[in-house]
């Protein structure tokens, strides 16, 4: 997601990266604590496409939400929803930061029991978590997402990198210069990456056309 701004909120209003579920009042009832709708030693979740949850959306968010239709991002864990918020009611001459960021937190506050309606839907579909965020001019706000342990098997070669890092005040621990070089490389190599996502959607696709 890109913006001049960024700011993400630690207290979800849906997911299940804690132990309160998608509605906030205990847990979600299908997985242990970080491990998603089903568990980490039960099956994947079923696949889906941004194209499919835009769709759903569409037809599912109230209309005046957004400007357009939301950007939608998808893993094995979440879904991340990110609207563009209408500013064109804003008076000229006032502070365009503060407005943007105004008009963020009244959507926030004004959407929150019907996002989280929308976010219980969405989980039962499509087996993820759901996060929310909104954009207003250059401003973007990402109210809930989950950070999830990836557990992986490095030898020394690569230890020495991670370690150089943390020597270096990069990072504060092997875990977080790992988590900075996957950033690194999809800033650097998002080019690469996107075309290997729209691959792996037209597998998708043609799955979903051969025999049931």
């Amino acid at each position: 997601m890109r913006s001049d701004n960024t700011h993400q909120e630690g207290k979800p209003d849906a997911g299940r990266g804690s132990r309160r579920g998608p509605d906030g009042r205990g847990p979600g009832g299908r997985g242990r604590q970080g491990d998603g709708p089903r568990g980490r030693n039960q099956s994947e979740p079923a696949p889906a496409s941004s194209d499919e949850v835009q769709g759903w959306l569409a037809g599912r968010l109230p209309a005046s939400w957004f400007t357009s239709v939301p950007n939608v991002q998808i893993d094995r864990d979440e879904i991340t929803i990110v609207g563009t918020l209408d500013l064109t009611d804003i008076p000229e001459g006032v502070d365009a930061t503060a407005a943007a960021q105004g008009r963020i937190t009244r959507f926030r506050e004004e959407t929150r029991d019907e996002r989280i309606a929308i976010a219980q839907d969405l989980e039962r579909r499509f087996e993820r978590s759901v996060a929310w965020g909104a954009e207003a001019g250059k401003i973007s706000a990402l109210f809930t997402n989950q950070a999830i342990p990836a557990m992986t098997r490095l030898r020394q070669p690569e230890r020495q990198v991670l370690d150089t890092l943390v020597d270096a005040g990069v990072a504060r621990s092997r875990a977080e210069a790992l988590a900075w070089c996957v950033k690194l490389v999809g800033q650097n190599q998002e080019e690469w990456i996107t075309s290997l996502r729209e691959a792996l959607n037209s597998v998708e696709q043609v799955r979903k056309a051969g025999p049931k």
